[in-house]
């Protein structure tokens, strides 16, 4: 029987995190990638609603069988759905507490 010491990997220590160089990129470089990663994700939810609409469809017609595959599916589009509805409003609020602030 494995211990935990030999299935574990040993833990990193946390100084590594706080020591590690931050990349200095020019404001448009940033706004580019901030872009990006964006568009990238409202394309995964996209992807996923379609693969959801499609297994639908395929089961109402009768080519799937497999109710589970349809409903995990689902499940996934919707728990994506909603975390891009959440991001979207704290990114709202983000925006809203910086304009509100002073200078």
């Amino acid at each position: 029987m494995n211990t935990i010491h030999n299935t574990l990997p040993p833990l990193q220590p946390l100084h590594a995190a706080t020591t590690a160089k931050v990349k200095n990129t020019s404001p448009a470089d940033a706004q580019s990638s901030f872009a990006n990663s964006l568009k990238s994700a409202i394309e995964q939810v996209n992807k996923a609603n379609v693969a959801s609409d499609q297994k639908t469809e395929q089961l109402v017609k009768g080519e799937v069988n497999n109710l589970h595959d349809v409903m995990i599916t689902a499940q996934k589009a919707s728990i994506m759905m909603q975390t891009a509805i959440e991001v979207q409003s704290k990114a709202i609020d983000a925006y809203k507490e910086i304009s509100r602030m002073q200078i």
